[in-house]
Protein backbone atom coordinates (compact mmCIF):
# COMPACT_ATOMS: atom_id res chain seq x y z
CA UNK A 1 0.00 0.00 0.00
CA UNK A 2 1.48 3.62 -0.82
CA UNK A 3 2.40 5.46 1.75
CA UNK A 4 1.95 9.20 0.97
CA UNK A 5 2.56 10.21 4.65
CA UNK A 6 6.21 8.28 4.54
CA UNK A 7 6.68 9.50 0.55
CA UNK A 8 6.02 13.10 1.30
CA UNK A 9 8.87 13.13 4.18
CA UNK A 10 11.67 10.89 1.34
CA UNK A 11 10.44 13.76 -0.87
CA UNK A 12 11.56 16.24 1.98
CA UNK A 13 14.22 14.31 2.68
CA UNK A 14 16.01 13.69 -1.32
CA UNK A 15 15.14 17.60 -1.56
CA UNK A 16 17.79 18.56 1.07
CA UNK A 17 20.50 16.21 -0.13
CA UNK A 18 19.28 17.93 -3.84
CA UNK A 19 19.56 21.13 -2.18
CA UNK A 20 22.93 20.35 -0.07
CA UNK A 21 24.66 19.61 -2.99
CA UNK A 22 23.89 22.26 -5.51
CA UNK A 23 24.43 24.40 -3.11
CA UNK A 24 28.55 23.55 -3.37
CA UNK A 25 28.34 24.87 -7.25
CA UNK A 26 28.56 28.43 -8.68
CA UNK A 27 27.05 30.33 -11.33
CA UNK A 28 29.30 28.90 -14.10
CA UNK A 29 28.37 25.02 -13.46
CA UNK A 30 24.53 25.74 -13.75
CA UNK A 31 25.44 27.07 -16.89
CA UNK A 32 27.08 23.43 -18.12
CA UNK A 33 25.44 20.84 -19.64
CA UNK A 34 23.34 18.08 -17.30
CA UNK A 35 23.15 14.52 -18.58
CA UNK A 36 19.97 15.20 -20.79
CA UNK A 37 20.62 15.86 -23.89
CA UNK A 38 20.24 19.78 -24.76
CA UNK A 39 19.28 20.85 -21.33
CA UNK A 40 22.28 22.46 -19.09
CA UNK A 41 21.92 22.16 -15.68
CA UNK A 42 20.38 25.44 -15.13
CA UNK A 43 17.65 23.16 -17.29
CA UNK A 44 17.68 20.71 -14.73
CA UNK A 45 16.84 22.77 -11.58
CA UNK A 46 14.38 24.90 -13.36
CA UNK A 47 12.56 22.31 -14.61
CA UNK A 48 12.45 21.09 -11.04
CA UNK A 49 10.82 24.18 -9.22
CA UNK A 50 8.04 24.02 -11.86
CA UNK A 51 7.42 20.35 -11.51
CA UNK A 52 6.67 20.81 -7.85
CA UNK A 53 4.44 23.92 -8.67
CA UNK A 54 2.89 21.20 -11.53
CA UNK A 55 1.70 18.79 -8.71
CA UNK A 56 0.37 21.23 -6.50
CA UNK A 57 -1.67 22.18 -9.21
CA UNK A 58 -2.35 18.31 -9.52
CA UNK A 59 -3.24 18.15 -5.94
CA UNK A 60 -5.57 20.99 -5.87
CA UNK A 61 -7.54 20.08 -8.87
CA UNK A 62 -6.09 22.04 -11.70
CA UNK A 63 -4.35 21.27 -14.52
CA UNK A 64 -0.87 20.05 -14.35
CA UNK A 65 0.66 22.50 -16.58
CA UNK A 66 -1.16 25.23 -18.87
CA UNK A 67 0.31 23.93 -21.81
CA UNK A 68 3.41 21.54 -23.06
CA UNK A 69 4.47 24.72 -24.86
CA UNK A 70 3.88 26.82 -21.51
CA UNK A 71 5.52 23.94 -19.90
CA UNK A 72 8.72 24.16 -21.91
CA UNK A 73 9.01 27.67 -22.15
CA UNK A 74 8.81 28.40 -18.62
CA UNK A 75 11.97 25.98 -18.42
CA UNK A 76 13.59 28.14 -20.52
CA UNK A 77 13.00 31.29 -18.91
CA UNK A 78 14.45 30.07 -16.00
CA UNK A 79 17.15 27.88 -16.82
CA UNK A 80 19.56 30.79 -16.87
CA UNK A 81 19.46 32.38 -13.69
CA UNK A 82 22.24 32.92 -11.25
CA UNK A 83 22.73 30.26 -8.69
CA UNK A 84 21.34 31.86 -5.68
CA UNK A 85 17.92 32.37 -7.96
CA UNK A 86 18.00 28.60 -8.62
CA UNK A 87 18.24 27.39 -5.03
CA UNK A 88 15.54 30.11 -3.58
CA UNK A 89 12.85 28.83 -6.19
CA UNK A 90 13.59 25.48 -5.48
CA UNK A 91 13.15 25.64 -2.02
CA UNK A 92 10.00 27.83 -2.28
CA UNK A 93 8.85 25.54 -4.51
CA UNK A 94 9.63 22.45 -2.92
CA UNK A 95 7.74 24.30 0.40
CA UNK A 96 4.79 25.03 -1.64
CA UNK A 97 4.58 20.99 -2.48
CA UNK A 98 5.58 20.09 0.77
CA UNK A 99 2.00 22.19 2.19
CA UNK A 100 -0.08 21.21 -0.29
CA UNK A 101 0.75 17.57 0.56
CA UNK A 102 0.10 18.11 4.25
CA UNK A 103 -3.45 19.53 3.81
CA UNK A 104 -6.22 17.22 4.65
CA UNK A 105 -7.60 15.11 1.39
CA UNK A 106 -8.85 12.19 0.34
CA UNK A 107 -5.88 10.41 -0.99
CA UNK A 108 -7.98 7.61 -2.61
CA UNK A 109 -9.07 9.89 -5.34
CA UNK A 110 -8.04 9.71 -9.13
CA UNK A 111 -6.12 13.00 -10.01
CA UNK A 112 -5.03 14.31 -13.54
CA UNK A 113 -1.37 13.89 -14.57
CA UNK A 114 0.09 14.99 -17.99
CA UNK A 115 -1.51 13.84 -21.31
CA UNK A 116 -4.51 12.60 -19.51
CA UNK A 117 -2.77 10.45 -17.42
CA UNK A 118 -4.61 9.15 -14.36
CA UNK A 119 -3.60 8.10 -11.04
CA UNK A 120 -4.38 7.79 -7.18
CA UNK A 121 -3.14 11.25 -5.42
CA UNK A 122 -1.58 8.73 -3.03
CA UNK A 123 1.04 8.44 -5.59
CA UNK A 124 1.80 12.10 -6.17
CA UNK A 125 4.48 11.94 -3.53
CA UNK A 126 6.28 9.15 -5.14
CA UNK A 127 6.22 10.71 -8.10
CA UNK A 128 7.64 14.02 -6.96
CA UNK A 129 10.47 11.69 -5.02
CA UNK A 130 11.09 10.29 -8.51
CA UNK A 131 11.89 13.39 -10.27
CA UNK A 132 14.00 14.88 -7.54
CA UNK A 133 16.32 11.50 -7.07
CA UNK A 134 17.05 10.70 -10.76
CA UNK A 135 17.21 14.66 -11.92
CA UNK A 136 19.70 15.24 -9.03
CA UNK A 137 21.34 12.56 -10.69
CA UNK A 138 21.13 13.93 -14.42
CA UNK A 139 23.03 16.97 -12.96
CA UNK A 140 25.99 15.17 -13.27
CA UNK A 141 27.68 16.26 -9.76
CA UNK A 142 28.61 13.56 -8.43
CA UNK A 143 25.30 11.65 -6.78
CA UNK A 144 24.95 8.10 -9.21
CA UNK A 145 22.33 5.62 -9.11
CA UNK A 146 24.21 3.71 -7.17
CA UNK A 147 23.76 6.16 -4.32
CA UNK A 148 20.33 6.39 -4.44
CA UNK A 149 18.20 4.96 -1.34
CA UNK A 150 17.47 1.19 -1.73
CA UNK A 151 13.71 1.46 -0.53
CA UNK A 152 13.61 3.80 -3.78
CA UNK A 153 15.57 2.06 -6.20
CA UNK A 154 13.30 -0.85 -5.69
CA UNK A 155 10.30 0.99 -5.97
CA UNK A 156 11.42 2.72 -8.78
CA UNK A 157 12.34 -0.63 -10.71
CA UNK A 158 8.63 -1.98 -9.56
CA UNK A 159 6.81 1.36 -10.64
CA UNK A 160 8.74 0.87 -14.50
CA UNK A 161 8.64 -2.99 -14.72
CA UNK A 162 4.38 -2.35 -14.27
CA UNK A 163 4.69 0.94 -16.47
CA UNK A 164 6.03 -1.79 -19.57
CA UNK A 165 4.61 -4.76 -18.79
CA UNK A 166 2.19 -5.77 -21.51
CA UNK A 167 4.20 -3.78 -23.63
CA UNK A 168 3.56 -5.02 -27.52
CA UNK A 169 7.04 -3.95 -28.08
CA UNK A 170 8.96 -4.99 -25.32
CA UNK A 171 9.07 -9.54 -25.12
CA UNK A 172 8.56 -10.60 -21.93
CA UNK A 173 11.44 -9.96 -19.49
CA UNK A 174 12.41 -11.34 -16.36
CA UNK A 175 14.86 -8.58 -14.62
CA UNK A 176 17.10 -10.59 -12.34
CA UNK A 177 19.20 -8.13 -9.48
CA UNK A 178 22.49 -9.68 -7.57
CA UNK A 179 21.20 -9.44 -4.52
CA UNK A 180 18.16 -11.77 -5.51
CA UNK A 181 15.15 -9.63 -6.29
CA UNK A 182 12.96 -10.48 -9.30
CA UNK A 183 10.75 -8.43 -11.54
CA UNK A 184 8.86 -9.34 -14.59
CA UNK A 185 7.95 -7.18 -17.64
CA UNK A 186 7.06 -6.76 -20.96
CA UNK A 187 4.35 -8.40 -23.23
CA UNK A 188 3.43 -11.98 -23.76
CA UNK A 189 4.53 -12.21 -27.44
CA UNK A 190 8.55 -13.10 -28.45
CA UNK A 191 11.07 -15.27 -26.77
CA UNK A 192 11.79 -14.44 -22.89
CA UNK A 193 14.81 -13.09 -21.95
CA UNK A 194 16.26 -12.68 -18.59
CA UNK A 195 18.04 -9.12 -17.38
CA UNK A 196 20.40 -9.44 -15.06
CA UNK A 197 23.05 -6.81 -13.19
CA UNK A 198 23.00 -4.73 -9.44
CA UNK A 199 19.69 -2.80 -9.25
CA UNK A 200 21.42 0.40 -9.99
CA UNK A 201 21.90 -0.95 -13.33
CA UNK A 202 18.42 -2.24 -14.02
CA UNK A 203 17.12 1.19 -12.88
CA UNK A 204 19.11 2.95 -15.01
CA UNK A 205 18.41 1.43 -17.94
CA UNK A 206 14.74 0.93 -17.02
CA UNK A 207 14.95 4.94 -16.55
CA UNK A 208 17.15 5.65 -19.54
CA UNK A 209 20.03 6.72 -17.82
CA UNK A 210 22.02 4.06 -19.09
CA UNK A 211 22.56 2.22 -22.11
CA UNK A 212 22.39 -2.00 -20.31
CA UNK A 213 26.00 -2.33 -21.82
CA UNK A 214 26.64 -2.90 -17.74
CA UNK A 215 23.85 -5.92 -17.87
CA UNK A 216 23.92 -9.87 -18.83
CA UNK A 217 21.13 -10.90 -20.98
CA UNK A 218 19.84 -14.48 -21.56
CA UNK A 219 17.75 -15.52 -24.30
CA UNK A 220 18.14 -12.98 -26.68
CA UNK A 221 19.58 -9.51 -27.75
CA UNK A 222 19.01 -6.57 -24.68
CA UNK A 223 15.25 -5.10 -25.22
CA UNK A 224 14.81 -2.06 -26.76
CA UNK A 225 12.53 -0.03 -24.14
CA UNK A 226 10.23 2.86 -25.54
CA UNK A 227 10.68 6.32 -24.49
CA UNK A 228 9.26 6.82 -20.90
Amino acid sequence: MIDHAHDLASVRDATERLLTAVGALDDAAVTEPSRLPGWTRGHVLAHLARNADALVNVLRGRPMYVSGEARDADIERDAPRPLDAQLADLRASADRFQEAGAAPADWSRTVELRNGVTDSASRVPFRRWVEVELHHVDLGIGYELEDLPAEFTEREIDFLAERFGGHPDVPPTRLAAEDGRVWTTGGAAGDPVTVRGPAAGLLGWLAGRRDGSGLAVEGGPLPALPPL
